[in-house]
Parts: C-alpha cells; sequence; structure tokens
C-alpha cells in the first residue's frame, strides 16, 4: 500500500513500444506543434499589431488562441520529451501543475467560444445594440470572467484531486496527467467528493453547450430572414469558422470521455487522446484564417514586415 505522500512521481503511458515508433511519435508530436504554435502566434501579433483588427470578434479570437497556445505548450512537450528519450516519468509537482493548466485552457476555451458565440448572436440578431450589449469594457469584462472561471476551476479540480490518498501505484494510462487517471490510483471514499466537482463542472458545460445551441438557432432564424443571397451568405460566412471550432472541441471531448467501453483499446483510446488534447488547437488558426479575409491579410503583412526588416 502506498499513499500519495510517498509517490515522488508517476509513469506516464508510452506513446509507443518500439524505438522506431516512439521517434516517429516524437516527429508527428514535432509536425503538429510547429504549425501549432506558428498559426496562434502568428493570430496573437496579427490583431495585437492590426489597429483595424481591434474589434470585439478578434479580441476573442486573440483570447482563443492564447488559450490554444497554453494548451499545446502543456501536453506537447513533456510527451515529445519522453517519445525521444525512452522515458515515461513525471514527477509528483509536474504532474499537479499539467493537470491544473491542461484544466485551466481547455475551460477557458469553452468559455470562451461561448462568449464568441454570444458576440455573433448580438451581431446578426441584435446589430443596433452591439455597441452597447459588446462594447469594449464588455469585452475586457467577459475575458476577464472567462480566464477567472476557467482558474478558479483549475484550481478546484487540480486541489481536490492531489488532496486524495493513492494506493493503486503510480501508473496513469494517459500520456499526460488527467483527472480520471488519477482518480482510478485513489482508495478513498472520498474520489466522490471530485466526482462531486465534475458533475458541477458538466452541468456549467452543459449550460454553456445550451447557450451555443440557442444563439445559433436565433442566428439562423435571423440569417434566413435576410432578402438578399449576399446578405445571407455574409452573415453565414462569419459564424461558419465558429461553428467548425464548437463543433470540432465538443466532439473530440465527449468521445474521448464518453465513448462505450466495447470499443475501448489502449490505441484507440491514445489516439483519441491525442485528437481532443491536439488536434483543435492546432486546427483552430488554420479555420479561422482560411475563412477570414482581414486576418489573412493582416498575418500577411505582419510576415512581410519581419521580411523588410530583416
Amino acid at each position: 500500500m502506498s499513499n500519495s505522500s510517498s509517490i515522488s512521481h508517476f509513469l506516464l503511458l508510452a506513446l509507443a513500444d518500439t524505438r522506431q515508433l516512439q521517434l516517429l511519435h516524437f516527429c508527428l508530436l514535432l509536425g503538429i506543434s510547429l504549425p501549432a504554435l506558428l498559426g496562434n502566434g502568428l493570430i496573437i501579433s496579427a490583431v495585437a499589431c492590426g489597429h483595424h483588427l481591434h474589434t470585439p470578434m478578434f479580441f476573442f479570437l486573440l483570447n482563443l488562441a492564447l488559450s490554444d497556445l497554453g494548451s499545446i505548450c502543456t501536453t506537447v512537450p513533456k510527451a515529445m520529451h519522453n517519445s525521444l528519450w525512452d522515458t515515461t516519468t513525471i514527477s509528483y509537482t509536474g504532474c499537479a501543475a499539467q493537470l491544473f493548466f491542461f484544466m485551466f485552457f481547455m475551460s477557458a476555451e469553452f468559455y470562451l467560444l461561448t462568449i464568441m458565440c454570444y458576440d455573433r448572436y448580438v451581431s446578426i440578431c441584435k446589430p443596433l445594440h452591439y455597441g452597447t450589449l459588446v462594447g469594449s469594457r464588455a469585452c475586457a469584462h467577459m475575458a476577464a470572467a472567462a480566464w477567472a472561471s476557467a482558474f478558479l476551476t483549475a484550481l478546484m479540480h487540480m486541489a481536490n484531486t492531489f488532496s486524495l490518498p493513492l494506493c493503486h501505484g503510480n501508473a496513469l494510462g494517459q500520456f499526460f496527467c488527467e483527472i480520471p487517471q488519477i482518480l482510478k490510483l485513489s482508495c478513498s471514499k472520498s474520489y466522490l467528493r471530485e466526482l462531486g466537482l465534475i458533475a458541477i463542472s458538466a452541468c456549467l458545460v452543459f449550460g454553456c453547450f445550451v447557450i451555443i445551441v440557442f444563439s445559433y438557432v436565433q442566428i439562423f432564424k435571423a440569417v434566413l430572414r435576410i432578402p438578399s443571397e449576399q446578405g445571407r451568405h455574409k452573415a453565414f460566412s462569419t459564424c461558419i469558422p465558429h461553428m467548425a471550432v464548437v463543433s470540432l472541441f465538443i466532439t473530440t471531448g465527449i468521445f474521448a470521455h464518453l465513448k462505450p467501453p466495447s470499443i475501448s483499446s489502449p490505441s484507440l483510446d491514445l489516439l483519441v487522446s491525442v485528437l481532443y488534447s491536439v488536434v483543435p488547437p492546432a486546427l483552430n488558426p488554420l479555420i479561422y484564417s482560411l475563412r477570414k479575409q482581414e486576418l489573412k491579410a493582416a498575418v500577411w503583412r505582419l510576415i512581410t514586415r519581419c521580411f523588410h526588416k530583416h
């Protein structure tokens, strides 16, 4: 029997068994993370430097890029390090920090996507009130509320999870530290307290999901009432990137946590965990930059300016 006080490190799930596959996984993770870091970094720089992009939509997009950047930097570097050096260990404090930051950035992402949906709803359904409902002060307050809520969510879960006594070893069935995997190591009935917190968080997530669905129902109704086809297309084009990002984020998360045990296998579980933790932050910049001409132009100006300086 061991408890959490005697555990100095955890063993993460290896991405592969053979050395060749480990190096292949390292290259794949590098191939995903570098474009993700570059894409999100370019969005942050373009929005921060482009004064014409200082609008609510792009302000929230900057915040979303920050959360994507954070979530990629939380899980991928350690997985790459373990693949390259053929190790699976992570320190106790490192695991706690990874769990906290993963929860923080993932929660922030979902709250920000909900706010961005509200922004699109006001823009299309209540355009005359847009300046008052989504002004610069309101945007700052909403973004601050999203980050503060994510911080409290992550802190609450991390503190509660790591206060549990652990007596089922230190091997985690995941390539990064995640709450369900640590709960499996617990030997105390107090893990029910964490399940209660998870239930509260699930209710909050469901509430955000209801807001997103309600907003899009109202948006579609408003867009279909627009008489000109060009007007309908323009209204839809501002929503398509957000819908794609929300769909990707929600479907990968739901499949990762609610897939039936009958189709579960170690390799599939690993693939799904990479899908929901690494792929959305990597694809989000691509989805947004392909659909938004102003952003694409701003990014291109930023790149050409950098080249001219050198």
